[in-house]
C-alpha cells in the first residue's frame, strides 16, 4: 500500500487530534493551541500493535507481586526524589530551563556507576563537548557509551549492538522517527518517540531517562500526553543568579511526590546540600533587623529552616504594591486581609514586599505565621530575635491552625540552636514534650503579637 500524507491539527497542550483547525481545544479547553502537521497514512508496522506479542489476560490473584531491586544512583538526593533509585523498566522524564544543569546532573551520576553498561544519547551536543564536560567533572568511565544521534531508528540499531542496562536520551525534543513526516519536537514526533521508548523499556526492563525542555510557562514542552506516558516526572529548577538548584518530583509512580533534592552548582558540577537549613539562613546572625523571621517548612519527610524577608513602606504612588518572590501572591493578599480585619492593623495604604531567601519557591501553609510576623515586624520597625522560629497556618478568622510533622520541625529548630519556637496551640498534644527549646503555644494572630512584642 502506498504511503500518503495528510494534514491534521494537534493540540500542543494535550495532544488532541482534529482534522481541522479549532480555536478552542474540546479536550483541555485551551485556546489557540492547535498546530498543523503532516502525517503519513499507509501500512503500519505490526510490531507496534502491542507491548508484548501474544499477551493474554491474567487473573489479578494469579499475578505475583515481586519487589524488584532498584538501581541505586550515586547521588543520595536523586535517590530520595526517585523513591529509592531507578526502577527496572521505568521511564523517567527530567525537565528544566536551559542551562540549569540537567545534563550535568545526569552525566555526573552515570559516570559514577561502574557496574552497569550505560548508553548516553545526545541530540544537542557533540561527543567532544560531552568529553570536555566529563573532564571538567573529573570522571571518565569505560562502561559509558556516547551516541550523537537524532534518528529513533538509528538509536534502536545501536541499542541492539550495545545492549545497555541504562539508557539516557538528551533530549526527547531532538529525536525524530522517519515514520512521521514532521520536524523533531513537534507534537506527533514527541508522542511517537516517547511511546516507542516506553515500549522498549517495558519489554526489555531497561530504565530509560529522558531530558525534556520546558516552555515559557514552566511546563514540559510538547504534548501533555508526554507526562502521562512516563512513570516519573522530575523538575529541576532554580534561579541561575543563585548557586542552588532544587530537584522535585511532580509525578512518581514508584515513590512520593513530596520529596526534594537540593544541589549547589560549583566548578566541578553539582554538589549535594546535606543540610539545607544552614544554607537557607543568612550568615550574619549577629545583627538583628526588622522584617526578618525564620520559618520551619517541610518537603516530604525533610524539615528545613527558611528565612522570610518582608518590607512594609508607605505607598508613594497612590496604589499600594504587593510584590512576592517565592510565595503565592494570592495567599499573601489573604494574610494581609486577615491582619486588617482580625488584628486591626492598617496595611491598605502601604506597600508590602515579601521574599523567600535563597531563591526557593515554598507552598507550605505552615509558614503563614512567620510571614505575618515578618510583615508586622517591618511595619513597626521592631526586630525579632534571630533565635526565634515560627510554625503555623493562619485561617481566615485569624486562628492559628495545626500543621503536620510538628515534632520533626521542633527538633530541627532545636538541632540548629534556636531558643524559642511559636507553634499552634494543642499541636503538640499527645507528644512527650522533652524538648530543650522553649515552646510558645498560640491560638490567635493577636495573641502571637502580644507574646512576641511584649
Amino acid at each position: 500500500m502506498a504511503v500518503k500524507t495528510k494534514s491534521v491539527f494537534f493540540c500542543s497542550n494535550c495532544g488532541y487530534e482534529s482534522p481541522k483547525w479549532l480555536g478552542k481545544c474540546p479536550s483541555c479547553g485551551e485556546w489557540n493551541t492547535f498546530a498543523e502537521e503532516k502525517i503519513s497514512v499507509g501500512k503500519k508496522d505490526k510490531r507496534n500493535k502491542g507491548l508484548v506479542e501474544r499477551s493474554k489476560p491474567i487473573r489479578l490473584s494469579e499475578i505475583e507481586s515481586l519487589d524488584e531491586p532498584r538501581i541505586s544512583m550515586p547521588s543520595k538526593e536523586l535517590n530520595r526524589v526517585l523513591g529509592g533509585g531507578l526502577v527496572a523498566g521505568s521511564l523517567t522524564l527530567i525537565g528544566g530551563e536551559p542551562g540549569i544543569g540537567k545534563s550535568t546532573l545526569l552525566l555526573q551520576n552515570i559516570l559514577s556507576i561502574r557496574n552497569k553498561t550505560i548508553l548516553y544519547v545526545s541530540g544537542e551536543e557533540s561527543a567532544t563537548q560531552l568529553k570536555l564536560r566529563a573532564d571538567r567533572l573529573g570522571k571518565v568511565a569505560d562502561n559509558t557509551f556516547i551516541l550523537c544521534e537524532t534518528s529513533l531508528e538509528g538509536i534502536f540499531t545501536q541499542i541492539e549492538n550495545v545492549k545497555p542496562q541504562i539508557l539516557v536520551i538528551d533530549s526527547i525534543q531532538t529525536i525524530a522517527t522517519s515514520d512521521i513526516e514532521s520536524a523533531a519536537g513537534s507534537v506527533s514526533q514527541v508522542r511517537e518517540c516517547a511511546a516507542s521508548l516506553l515500549r522498549y523499556a517495558k519489554e526489555s526492563g531497561v530504565p530509560v531517562i529522558l531530558v525534556g525542555h520546558i516552555n515559557k510557562d514552566g511546563a514540559i514542552a510538547g504534548p501533555k500526553v508526554l507526562e502521562h506516558i512516563v512513570d516519573t516526572v522530575l523538575q529541576f529548577e532554580g534561579d541561575r543568579q543563585y548557586l542552588y538548584r532544587i530537584l522535585r518530583a511532580i509525578k512518581n509512580r514508584f515513590g512520593s511526590t513530596n520529596e526534594i533534592g537540593i544541589y549547589e552548582m560549583v566548578e566541578r558540577g553539582l554538589k549535594e546540600v546535606t543540610n539545607p537549613s544552614e544554607m537557607l539562613l543568612s550568615e550574619n546572625r549577629d545583627e538583628e533587623m526588622s522584617g526578618i523571621t525564620i520559618a520551619v517548612s517541610t518537603e516530604g519527610v525533610r524539615p528545613f529552616m527558611i528565612e522570610i524577608q518582608a518590607l512594609v513602606s508607605s505607598a508613594a504612588y497612590g496604589t499600594p504594591q504587593r510584590s512576592v518572590t517565592g510565595f503565592d501572591q494570592r495567599r499573601l493578599n489573604m494574610l494581609l486581609a486577615v491582619l486588617e480585619k482580625r488584628a486591626r492593623f492598617r496595611l491598605a495604604q502601604k506597600d508590602v514586599f515579601l521574599n523567600i531567601a535563597g531563591g526557593l519557591k515554598i507552598a507550605d501553609p505552615a509558614i503563614d505565621l512567620a510571614i505575618v510576623a515578618a510583615v508586622m515586624s517591618s511595619n513597626f520597625d521592631v526586630s525579632i530575635p534571630r533565635n526565634t522560629a515560627f510554625v503555623g497556618e493562619v485561617g481566615l478568622s485569624g486562628e492559628i491552625r495545626t500543621v503536620t510533622r510538628i515534632e520533626q520541625r521542633v527538633f530541627e529548630c532545636q538541632k540548629l540552636g534556636f531558643k524559642r519556637i511559636f507553634v499552634p496551640k494543642d499541636n503538640l498534644k499527645g507528644i512527650k514534650k522533652n524538648f530543650e527549646i522553649e515552646i510558645v503555644e498560640v491560638s490567635k494572630v493577636e495573641e502571637c503579637f502580644r507574646k512576641l512584642f511584649e
